[in-house]
């Protein structure tokens, strides 16, 4: 299965101690068709709400699938489709993903990313399937008037970005190194639930 954003559902065993989740198992994932093996784990802390992050990719040789999850607060995770030649080319879908939930989003590497928080003190970790390369990273500006992403801010206040995201160039100004391949998966209204 490749490039196709996928929301992963992991089992919850609760009781009155509260719960476990096995949140990456690589044998039930390769079953359930999710190739990518992952190399290093990121964690991030945004102490404001309304930080926004993103929209962010790494060129090959390093281009970078992603699993992504919040591990504390809420978030509004963004995932742009950015294969030359697809059918969903420049086009988003948006999934809130919650500690409370334990929902995690797979990003295939074609697609920028990024995210608001939703609560102040939000804590997101994710896996990639490559090493980071400062050489290689890249991305687009998070409020591209092509792309039009609806982020849930309120009027008027605008997010907490870095100096680097502030500085980020429009889509039409990047140069995409992905096609969409045979086999691979336009997006749609929403990613496919994957429960492995």
């Amino acid at each position: 299965m490749t490039g196709e954003v996928l929301l992963i559902r992991p089992r919850r065993f609760e009781d009155d101690r509260g719960w476990f989740s096995e949140t990456y198992n690589e044998r039930n994932f390769r079953q359930a068709g999710l190739e990518s093996r992952f190399v290093q784990d990121n964690h991030s802390l945004s102490r404001e709400k309304y930080t926004l992050r993103g929209l962010h990719f790494q060129r090959p040789p390093f281009a970078q699938a992603k699993l992504v999850r919040c591990s504390k607060g809420r978030i509004f995770d963004v995932t742009v489709d950015i294969r030359t030649g697809s059918p969903s080319f420049g086009g988003w879908i948006s999934t809130e993903l919650s500690a409370e939930g334990g929902e995690q989003l797979f990003v295939p590497a074609g697609f920028l990313h990024g995210f608001l928080t939703l609560t102040p003190e939000a804590e997101v970790i994710y896996k990639v399937s490559d090493f980071y390369d400062g050489a290689s990273d890249a991305g687009v500006r998070w409020d591209d008037p092509a792309i039009a992403v609806n982020w849930p801010l309120l009027e008027g206040v605008p997010p907490t970005l870095s100096a680097k995201d502030r500085g980020l160039p429009l889509l039409a100004a990047i140069d995409s190194p992905f096609m969409f391949q045979p086999g691979d998966v336009p997006l749609t209204e929403a990613p496919r639930e994957l429960r492995p």
